[in-house]
């Protein structure tokens, strides 16, 4: 069945006013996935995501073969075509996406609630999902498109930086390697091991299905039994390693021609979960994840001059995800910045916010909030966060609760407790680079 463009585009792009607290509803599928379910009828769409733990991290030998697996869902299935497949998403008014990264591997489908609609989306999303044919045609472009995409990095100095900063960060473990893969990698990488990996990950114990839209529980139900209907029941992926902990500092150059350097410092951080992200959430945001208001932007960009900006961020996954600081400046400057954002760490990790710096960054994350859940695809993607990473199911009810009880006490001592300023990892990318060179 047709449809306009324009109803398409308002549909699309107009956001649900959400409830100001999500009602989230869990229960296991009869075929072993975790369902995360809110049910809104501002607007008649439903939104589902299928989280599989299927990301880069479950490469093995092969980096790259998650990401490239998880492109090619949709390049023909069930013996239709990428074409028909793409036009049967199209001609419905549904909207289909993919993602993989570190820890995931992400299907995502957009539709109207109409059931007319909704059940041919449903079943060409079920058809992606559960039987991709992986046409040996479509495997060699889409594994050129990865080489080309992976050649064109080398010019990129911000992604220069993050491949040598993981690889410096985690040596072994599977968090090293790009989520990319790497030119040697790809070319090493066979039609049979991309059907061999979706054998093995992309099975219904080792997904979570998040739902947000206008449906029953009962209607939710049931789309999650038809869209598991064909997908085999198969184990959860094994625990990943243990990170291990740096042995010590280590500064690392790369030579670029680029107009700046670029930098980054940091060293693993905390995983989803820890009983210390509330307070390192809240002390980030005073120390370089508030913008322009943060210690590193005023430091480093506004005193000094610099750096157009600098920032700091934790990035909790599975296992202990990158703490990273990062600015970029021009090279006669790297010295002195890099001296700089150093001091800045050791800094805050001795003294912590200030009472008024504490009360200014809670009030600025506890206001920004409502912006997470004003929206169905907002809504979405934090279930599919609580459900992935197993997070309390009253995640969202107490988030701001949470933030608003954290003390400076509580910053200084999580900062001490994952933060270690003689282990830090320092990567410069940029032109006429001296020292340990990559």
């Amino acid at each position: 069945m047709g449809m306009s463009k324009y109803l398409l585009w308002l549909l699309l792009f107009t956001c649900a006013s959400a409830q100001a607290m999500p009602d989230i509803r869990h229960w296991q599928s009869d075929r072993g996935a975790g369902v995360y379910f809110v049910e809104t009828r501002e607007l008649p769409m439903v939104d589902i995501q299928v989280i599989f733990a299927a990301g880069s991290s479950r490469d093995g030998n092969s980096p790259g073969l998650a990401k490239l697996t998880n492109s090619l869902l949709a390049e023909g299935a069930g013996g239709l075509s990428a074409d028909a497949i793409s036009r049967g998403f199209e001609d419905l008014g549904a909207v289909y996406g993919f993602d993989a990264g570190r820890d995931s591997a992400t299907v995502s489908l957009r539709s109207l609630s109409d059931p007319e609609l909704l059940k041919p989306a449903l079943e060409n999303f079920r058809r992606v999902i559960t039987a991709p044919d992986f046409p040996e045609d479509a495997f060699r472009r889409q594994r050129d498109r990865a080489l080309t995409a992976i050649r064109e990095k080398q010019q990129s100095p911000d992604d220069l930086a993050s491949d040598v900063f993981y690889a410096a960060l985690y040596g072994e473990h599977p968090y090293a390697f790009p989520s990319e893969g790497t030119e040697d990698s790809l070319q090493n990488i066979s039609r049979s091991d991309v059907a061999a990996f979706h054998g093995r990950f992309y099975t219904a114990r080792n997904a979570v299905i998040a739902i947000v839209g206008d449906l029953d529980r009962d209607d939710a139900a049931a789309l999650v039994n038809e869209l598991l209907a064909d997908l085999p029941p198969g184990e959860k992926a094994p625990p990943l390693p243990d990170v291990p902990r740096l042995a010590g500092a280590k500064t690392i150059m790369v030579d670029h021609p680029s107009t700046q350097t670029h930098i980054l410092v940091g060293q693993p951080g905390i995983r989803r979960g820890d009983p210390d992200f509330f307070p390192l959430l809240v002390g980030n945001h005073v120390l370089g994840g508030g913008g322009m208001v943060s210690l590193l932007f005023r430091e480093i960009r506004e005193k000094r001059g610099l750096s157009y900006s600098a920032y700091s961020y934790f990035l909790p996954m599975f296992r202990p995800g990158p703490f990273v600081a990062g600015l970029q400046t021009r090279t006669d400057q790297a010295e002195a910045a890099v001296k700089l954002l150093h001091e800045q760490l050791q800094s805050y990790l001795e003294r912590g916010p200030t009472e008024a710096e504490l009360m200014a960054a809670k009030k600025n994350i506890s206001g920004g909030f409502p912006l997470r859940i004003d929206s169905n695809s907002d809504i979405v993607a934090n279930l599919a966060l609580i459900g992935f990473y197993d997070l309390p199911l009253d995640y969202l009810e107490t988030y701001v609760r949470n933030v608003e009880e954290v003390t400076a006490d509580q910053v200084r001592e999580a900062f001490r407790r994952h933060l270690f300023p003689d282990r830090l990892v320092t990567v410069l990318v940029g032109p006429q680079t001296r020292g340990e060179r990559h």
